[in-house]
C-alpha cells in the first residue's frame, strides 16, 4: 500500500504544453513503461487556461473538488461530477470558469497503448522545443525541421518519445460520460457495518469502474487492491496512518487494507482496469490530422 498526505504535496507548474497556467499536485503513480502505468494528480487551472480539442490513447477519471470546467460541446463540470474520458473520443475545448481544481487519474487503457507519466511528458516537451513551439495545445514545428508541421501537444511528445507514430484507439465510447453522483442512491456494502456505497459506473472490457463509499463515524471498511482512493471529507486511520481530506492511497492487487472512520468519511475509489494478458498496442486506427 501507499498512501500520501495531498495537503503536504507542493504545488508544482505543469501543462505548459497547453495553453494558461495550470498547476498540479502529484499523488500516485505507477510504473512508467508498463502498459498498467497511471499517474493521480490533482490539477488547479486559472482562468486563463485552455486547451484545445483533443483526444488521447488512454483513459482517464476526473472528479471535479471545486469550481466549473468547461468542455465546451461535451458540457461542464461542476463540482461533485465525476467524469470518464476514454481513450480514442475527442473532447473539448476546454476551459476554467475562473479557478477550478480536479482530481485527475490517468491510466493506460483496453488498447494496450499505456501511459506516459508526468516526467516524461516534462522530458519531451523540453527536448521538443528545439524543433518547435508550442502553442495552445498545439506544437508547432520550425520549418528546418523534419516531421508534421502541427500537431496536437500530447501526441508529438508520445511521438518524440517513443519514436512511432501514434495511431489512435478506436472510440469504445463516441464521448466523455459525466456523471452526477448526487443522482444515485447510497447503499450498505455487506458485512461492512456503517459503510454504504454508490457505484458509478464500471467501463470497457477490462472493468475500470468509480464508486463512492460512506464510512459512518466508527465503521471500518476494507479497501481493496488494483484501485486508488481519495480522502474527499472526514479523518481515520488506515492500518496504522491517518487520513483526511485529500489523503490518497494505492493498493496492488491482492492488497487490503482497513480504514476506520474517526467521524463521517466520504471516498472517491476507482478500480484501475485489468490488463493481464493485454497485447501491448493492440489497437490501432489512423491518427488525427
Amino acid at each position: 500500500m501507499k498512501i500520501v498526505q495531498g495537503d503536504e504535496v507542493e504545488w508544482k507548474r505543469g501543462l505548459q504544453h497547453r495553453g494558461g497556467t495550470f498547476h498540479y499536485r502529484h499523488l500516485l503513480e505507477g510504473k512508467a513503461g508498463d502498459p498498467g502505468n497511471f499517474h493521480l494528480g490533482i490539477g488547479q487551472q486559472d482562468g486563463d487556461f485552455v486547451s484545445p480539442r483533443h483526444r488521447h490513447n488512454f483513459d482517464q477519471f476526473r472528479f471535479q473538488l471545486e469550481g466549473t470546467s468547461n468542455f465546451d460541446r461535451n458540457g461542464k463540470m461542476e463540482a461533485g461530477t465525476l467524469g470518464f474520458f476514454p481513450e480514442g473520443a475527442a473532447y473539448g475545448p476546454q476551459s476554467s470558469e475562473g479557478r477550478s481544481v480536479t482530481a485527475v487519474l490517468q491510466f493506460g487503457g483496453a488498447s494496450g497503448n499505456g501511459y506516459l507519466s508526468p516526467r516524461e511528458v516534462a522530458a519531451g516537451t523540453e527536448e521538443l522545443k528545439k524543433f518547435g513551439t508550442f502553442e495552445a495545445g498545439v506544437f508547432r514545428r520550425n520549418d528546418d525541421s523534419e516531421g508534421r508541421r502541427n500537431s496536437d501537444a500530447y501526441q508529438a511528445i508520445w511521438e518524440h518519445v517513443h519514436a512511432a507514430r501514434m495511431d489512435y484507439p478506436k472510440p469504445r465510447y463516441r464521448d466523455p460520460i459525466m456523471l452526477d453522483p448526487q443522482n444515485f442512491e447510497w447503499r450498505p456494502l455487506a458485512a461492512m457495518p456503517g459503510v454504504s456505497e454508490k457505484r458509478l459506473g464500471t467501463f470497457t472490457e477490462c472493468q475500470c469502474s468509480a464508486a463512492l463509499l460512506k464510512l459512518e463515524r466508527g465503521a471500518s471498511y476494507r479497501a481493496g487492491g488494483r484501485s486508488v482512493y481519495l480522502v474527499l471529507s472526514g479523518t481515520g486511520v488506515a492500518h496504522d496512518a491517518p487520513y483526511r481530506p485529500l489523503t490518497a492511497l494505492h493498493l496492488e492487487e491482492g492488497e487490503t487494507v482497513e480504514l476506520v472512520a474517526r467521524d463521517q468519511t466520504e471516498l472517491l475509489r476507482l478500480v484501475l482496469p485489468d490488463l493481464v494478458g493485454l497485447a501491448r498496442g493492440s489497437a490501432h486506427v489512423e491518427a488525427a490530422e
